[in-house]
Order: C-alpha cells, then structure tokens, then sequence
C-alpha cells in the first residue's frame, strides 16, 4: 500500500511543483490544466492545474489548483516529510524549501536525527526534513 500527498495551491501549483521538481532532482513532472478536461465533465476551462505529479525514488508528489472561484485554503495543518541520506543534502534541501519561507525549527542534530529541521516554504507548504538514521 502507498500513500501520495497532494498539495493544494491557488493559482501556483505550477510554479511550486516545477521548483520541487528541481529541488528533489525529478524529471518525470506532469501538468494537466482545467482547459485540458475533455468536453462535458463540467469543469470551467482554465489555465489553473488541475492534475499534477512526480516521482523520485519511487515515491510521488502531487499537487492542484483549486478551480477558479473555489475559496483557497491550501496546505492547512498537514505536513510534508522528506527524509534524506546525509546531513549536507538535508541541508540543501532545507536551503531551498527555506528560502522565502519561515524557519519552523532550524535544520540540525537532535537526539532522535543527525539532522531534522521544520518550515514552511514560499507557497505555504509545510515541510519536515531530516536526516535517516
């Protein structure tokens, strides 16, 4: 059994999931616009994303616009977690995701990593990286 999280996002899904691409080094990125539903499923044609994904290391991400008029309330109370191989790629990725961000809990050692640290990034995703023991 597998699990993708999918963020939400008004108007940016685009731009957030194409810097995350890069970010997380995945070249299998997707995007699918309201305007590119087939006639008749009831969806007002937009350039919003209506269907977004990748994939790194087998694991997936994805991510949406909320329809045009729809109130937008993206990525309240959940997290993303991202777990990592070394402390200097955490801290890159934290580096990243951080710029432009707030700084929930500074990217360091603690008793239970080598390196674990919170924000939330440019576009109001909340993150959770560390270090894999």
């Amino acid at each position: 059994m597998s699990f993708t999280p999918f963020l939400h996002f008004d108007g940016c899904a685009e731009e957030a999931m194409t810097f995350y691409a890069d970010v997380f080094g995945a070249t299998d990125l997707q995007i699918m616009r309201f305007s590119e539903a087939p006639e008749g499923t009831n969806m007002a044609p937009s350039n919003r994303v209506m269907f977004s994904q990748f994939t790194r290391d087998g694991h997936a991400l994805g991510a949406w616009d909320f329809p045009e008029g729809m109130e937008a309330r993206p990525q309240q109370s959940v997290s993303v977690g991202h777990e990592v191989e070394t402390v200097a790629r955490g801290t890159e990725v934290f580096k990243c995701l951080a710029e432009g961000g707030t700084v929930t809990m500074p990217f360091g050692p603690n008793f239970f990593s080598d390196g674990f640290g919170m924000l939330t990034d440019r576009f109001g995703t909340n993150w959770v990286i560390s270090v894999r023991r």
